[in-house]
């Protein structure tokens, strides 16, 4: 028979342990019964142990601690075998805003029962702040680009966040406009709750108010019980209206009336239903074009236009080119359980070239494109799609390693600020040309603006 002293001391070390590690951890049976809350889980989200054991973790935290993600919201818990990591936003209890990194697990027994959940988390809050500060964040919520331009609405979307304005995001098809919405809605206060996207342009005119607003019972034949709509599924959460510039003029004034007075009625019904709900909206046409066409109302593009934000195409940043096609390099390979492909100097060449019509959902398409027709261990110019390489002649020097992308010591050592720097000012700013007086490839140049802050900053200045 086991010794109950021992199995004390065996408890009473694993909290010591674990009160000694750098990141908070916490573990709870099936029914969200908290039974591991270490001494930095008590620092991080400002709650005591006391507070916390015990306790149904929604109780405790007021909210999902890992808000929209968590997998114990539903009268059927998301069991899970796969350890899951995303970043989530807290509100600590003193009321401040944190950036975790939480990393989450099933807890197996050895009969293969699943028993409950532990995870882990950092905060990142202070590193994330300091790097927007000194604008060397290479990614941010799931957003990629080490440009200036980057740079500056990574700390937009910061600054917005922390507050409840309406947010009006522009760019060209494919420049990422839902997933900086998704950003903000998940660092905001209102990242505990629900992140609805609608693409307003994909609804049929008909039925666009009843998809919003709801309906009620027997409002239209085939009303058979009443419905929610999307403002209502998006409570305590963000609403994104993508293509908001195809709403037609009756719903405008509906959305005009809700952002006004916070209520609106669903279709067919009388009663007032109020929501809490955060407004994101964008759109890849100019919405003062469609406001002077007659077809966006004045009043309402003042309302939804209070933060306005544009993503830069992507053939104006051609310096992330390197960083996103390693990443979605690395994205297949995660996807697909195998290993990539690199990605052939002349290959890099052609994509630095192309004016990217698509932006960055192109560049990703291009790349699962070419994994898929690659047959050797780097992708070719003869594995991109016909309009990447047409009228390029094909050409095939570069100075690039074969194994891109290339580590930042190796690019240092061909190039250094001042030389660039001058190259620059001789060709007006034209990095082929630089990359020609340089004596390199244009792809080792602009990885060297990627890894260079004062190169890069020099180049934007042209």
């Amino acid at each position: 028979m086991k010794n109950p002293a021992h199995s004390l001391l065996d408890r009473d070390n694993l909290n010591l342990v674990l009160d000694n590690l750098k990141q908070g951890v916490i573990a709870h049976t099936p029914e969200r019964i908290i039974t591991v809350f270490n001494k930095e889980a008590e620092t991080i989200t400002g709650y005591s142990k006391e507070e916390a054991l015990g306790k149904d973790c929604h109780q405790v935290f007021a909210a999902p601690f890992c808000g929209s993600k968590c997998s114990f919201c539903n009268e059927t818990p998301d069991f899970f075998s796969d350890t899951k990591e995303y970043p989530v936003t807290f509100v600590t209890r003193q009321g401040n805003t944190r950036q975790l990194e939480m990393t989450v697990s099933a807890v197996i027994d050895n009969q293969g029962d699943f028993k409950g959940v532990i995870a882990s988390f950092r905060d990142l809050t202070d590193v994330i702040n300091l790097s927007l500060k000194a604008k060397s964040l290479s990614s941010f919520n799931g957003i990629i680009g080490k440009d200036r331009s980057m740079q500056e609405i990574f700390q937009q979307i910061r600054d917005v966040a922390l507050y409840n304005y309406p947010v009006y995001v522009s760019g060209e098809t494919g420049t990422g406009k839902e997933r900086v919405a998704n950003a903000i809605h998940d660092i905001s206060a209102y990242g505990n709750g629900a992140f609805v996207p609608v693409n307003c342009g994909a609804i049929p005119e008909g039925i666009v108010e009843s998809e919003l607003f709801g309906h009620v019972k027997g409002a239209f034949t085939g009303a058979v019980k009443e419905r929610k709509g999307r403002f209502e599924l998006a409570h305590q959460g963000t609403l994104f209206l993508d293509e908001v510039t195809e709403l037609p003029l009756k719903i405008q004034v509906k959305l005009l009336r809700f952002l006004q007075e916070g209520t609106f009625e669903k279709v067919g019904g009388e009663k007032k239903v109020s929501v809490d709900v955060r407004i994101i909206s964008a759109a890849n046409k100019s919405l003062k074009d469609a406001v002077r066409a007659g077809r966006f109302r004045e009043d309402l593009y003042y309302r939804l236009n209070v933060i306005p934000i544009h993503l830069p195409p992507l053939r104006e940043r051609k310096n992330d080119i390197p960083l996103l096609a390693t990443h979605f390099l690395k994205q297949a390979e995660q996807e697909n359980d195998t290993a990539m492909p690199s990605l052939a100097g002349e290959a890099l060449n052609l994509l630095l070239d192309y004016d990217w019509p698509g932006n960055v959902r192109e560049l990703k398409n291009v790349i699962q494109f070419s994994v898929v027709r690659c047959r050797g261990t780097q992708i070719l110019p003869s594995d991109l799609p016909p309009e990447i390489t047409r009228g390029s002649g094909m050409p095939v020097s570069s100075s690039l390693p074969p194994d891109f992308p290339l580590d930042q010591e190796s690019v240092k050592g061909k190039l250094d600020a001042a030389s660039v720097k001058a190259a620059l000012t001789k060709t007006g700013g034209n990095k082929s040309k630089a990359a020609r007086v340089l004596g390199v490839g244009r792809a080792t140049l602009y990885r060297f603006l990627t890894h260079n802050t004062e190169a890069r900053e020099f180049s934007q200045r042209f």
